[in-house]
């Protein structure tokens, strides 16, 4: 049984690749949503809907399980989906908020109990300007630990930046958007790239951070939790290492674009 992985565009590929590598011997189906490209600037109704319809079509493709590999549909609609729309007897779907909560204060998602002192005090989001406005993340961190502030920062024209594929121009958003963030607070003790096409300029959001500042990236964190949970749901495991890509979008330019985050143009079908 493939996995479905869903993104907004070809953010999603930094955490596809992540998953490849932890998994290789499973079958993953990618659907990037490039025709709506990006999210992070619609309405939270549009991401909700655009999401659900992504995710129905990676159903129809026999995945029983699917990876919402975008922070702005996690944030913005997996909530939803997850309480008025799954069945989770026959259907699951995951976000990539919940390992790098569970990351940052050390506790199972599962673990209800109130807010503890986890030793965390101030975190930066980076993220897109949805993800920001769904308040999802900070809301969801200050359920597990206490007396942590979380500082937001929508970094505007990084994702439009990156998918063009000019890293270098990226380099520069992502370092004038630390600035920002540090004129608010000099030197925060985690900073979260909460978005996934940000690991391409991992090393400008390093270098503009403090030394001291632990930078949080996704991708390692989603590939070691999925595969936790495939070894609790064994029933979505499944397949010999194939992978298919399929777009919303024109495939030959999507396949071009996605040089950039693969190194090469993947073969993308039509969704």
């Amino acid at each position: 049984m493939p996995i479905g992985v869903f993104d907004s565009g070809l953010g999603g590929l930094t955490i596809l690749d992540a998953l490849t590598r932890a998994l290789p011997a499973q079958d993953f189906v990618y659907l990037g949503d490039n025709a709506n490209a990006p999210y992070g600037a619609r309405p939270a109704a549009e991401i909700h809907e655009l999401t659900r319809a992504g995710v129905a079509r990676l159903f129809a493709e026999d995945c029983g399980l699917v990876i919402l590999a975008c922070n702005t549909a996690s944030a913005v609609a997996l909530h939803d989906l997850q309480m008025d729309w799954l069945d989770p007897a026959t259907h699951r779907v995951l976000g990539v908020f919940v390992p790098v909560i569970e990351h940052l204060t050390r506790r199972n998602w599962g673990d209800n109990t109130p807010p503890t002192h986890t030793g965390l005090r101030d975190v930066a989001l980076f993220a897109t300007a949805a993800t920001v406005a769904s308040g999802a993340f900070p809301r969801e961190l200050r359920f597990r630990a206490r007396d942590v502030t979380v500082e937001s920062l929508a970094c505007l024209g990084l994702v439009e930046a990156i998918e063009a594929g000019d890293l270098d121009r990226a380099g520069e958003v992502a370092r004038g958007h630390v600035a920002a963030l540090l004129a608010r607070v000099p030197a925060p003790q985690s900073a979260v790239l909460g978005c996934t096409h940000y690991p391409l300029v991992e090393a400008a959001f390093r270098a503009a951070l403090p030394p001291e500042t632990t930078l949080v990236s996704q991708p390692a964190l989603i590939a070691a939790s999925l595969a936790d949970y495939l070894g609790r749901h064994p029933r979505f495991r499944g397949g010999s290492g194939a992978v298919r890509y399929l777009t919303t979008g024109d495939p030959r330019a999507v396949g071009s674009r996605a040089r950039v985050f693969t190194g090469h143009p993947p073969p993308f079908e039509t969704a």
